[in-house]
């Protein structure tokens, strides 16, 4: 299976859609190992990260004497040193965690998993099929790439230089993740979650990653969002070598709709990366007209045969350079605009000149 690297969303090309409204009530973010209360027993953290993307926000929901907390944060020496000073005496979360909920499996989700479940045994809540892809892309640690996942970018378009660049960093996922614990509690789509005082609601969604949950309070009017539902950034929804056929754009798109029924829209977002907003319902509107504008510039672009590669401009604000990760990055979530005018029938896929895959209208 292949590395998948921290997540780092793509901006969109831009777009002649207004961008809603959006309220912040919560002001700025708390510095690495403080804390900021946003509702009643909800308390904002955010950990650094020495990505593009250079923070997330993670959450901790009073539960009994101690703290459950959501999410973990990249496996990191400024990371474990944020998580300690939250649990000093006079810290913010000096009672300890109760137990660990994780929205997904992205390293900077679960990075720290291993380390807080282990430091106060307590267990971890996730979904099934996020707890075992980790473990699998976990143990690609060392191995080299396979040849399905060569063959997949070079029909992509990439060149020998980037090949070669992708199988130096292949496995690096384990990087920032610390060894999993061997059990963990599951968390199903349409659960009832008691955390403290106040019951929350498990709401699944795919797309971005296999099975991610998102987690529902109607008392506090509360939506831990994760990355399903950012408010300054897309997700990341890409194709990836395992699944070279997916169609995790229309999973991602029929996510947006679930979560606009399933949740009003007076709600607090806790988002893991941006700030705290409200507006949740203007913001997954926009997100599907741009996502559907998007896909209209690259059915333009697809009048002539294009390769995955040579429809970056249609699809990101920014431009796409050198053979590292953005570039793996850009080329999973083309394959996957890609992949989602093949399944509707819009698009056909032929093998041409370099053997790689040329994409065209019907």
């Amino acid at each position: 299976m292949t590395a998948q690297s921290p997540d780092i969303a793509l901006a969109a090309a831009p777009i002649s859609l207004e961008k809603p409204e959006l309220d912040y009530p919560c002001g700025d973010a708390p510095e690495p190992g403080r804390a900021r209360e946003v509702a009643p027993g909800v308390l904002w953290l955010r950990m650094p990260m020495p990505l593009g993307l250079n923070h997330i926000n993670l959450w901790a929901i009073r539960d009994g004497n101690g703290w459950a907390a959501v999410d973990a944060g990249l496996q990191t020496p400024e990371t474990a040193q944020a998580w300690r000073a939250l649990f000093a005496g006079g810290g913010a979360l000096d009672g300890g965690l109760t137990r660990l909920f994780v929205t997904h499996m992205h390293p900077d989700h679960i990075g720290m998993a291993g380390w807080l479940t282990g430091k106060f045994d307590c267990q971890l809540w996730m979904t099934r099929l996020e707890y075992l892809t980790c473990r699998v892309l976990a143990a690609d640690t060392g191995r080299a790439a396979p040849d399905d996942a060569i063959a997949f970018y070079r029909k992509a378009g990439w060149d020998d230089e980037a090949i070669e660049v992708y199988r130096t960093r292949f496995g690096g996922f384990g990087k920032y993740v610390h060894a999993l614990p061997e059990s963990f509690r599951r968390l199903s789509d349409g659960d009832t979650v008691r955390i403290g005082a106040h019951d929350w609601q498990v709401i699944v969604g795919t797309g971005h990653s296999p099975e991610h949950a998102c987690l529902y309070c109607p008392a506090l009017k509360l939506l831990v969002s994760g990355d399903q539902v950012l408010p300054r950034i897309s997700s990341n929804v890409s194709v990836f070598p395992t699944e070279p056929d997916a169609d995790p754009m229309a999973d991602w798109l029929a996510s947006l709709d679930k979560v606009r029924a399933a949740v009003p829209d007076d709600v607090l977002v806790l988002p893991a990366h941006n700030e705290p907003f409200r507006g949740l319902h203007a913001r997954i509107d926009y997100l599907r007209a741009s996502q559907m504008q998007a896909l209209d510039r690259l059915r333009g672009a697809l009048a002539e045969p294009r390769r995955a590669v040579d429809v970056f401009g249609e699809l990101f604000s920014r431009p796409i350079t050198g053979s590292g990760g953005l570039l793996g990055m850009a080329t999973g979530e083309s394959v996957a605009h890609l992949n989602y005018l093949l399944a509707r029938g819009e698009a056909v896929r032929e093998v041409g000149e370099g053997q790689c895959y040329w994409y065209r209208m019907v």
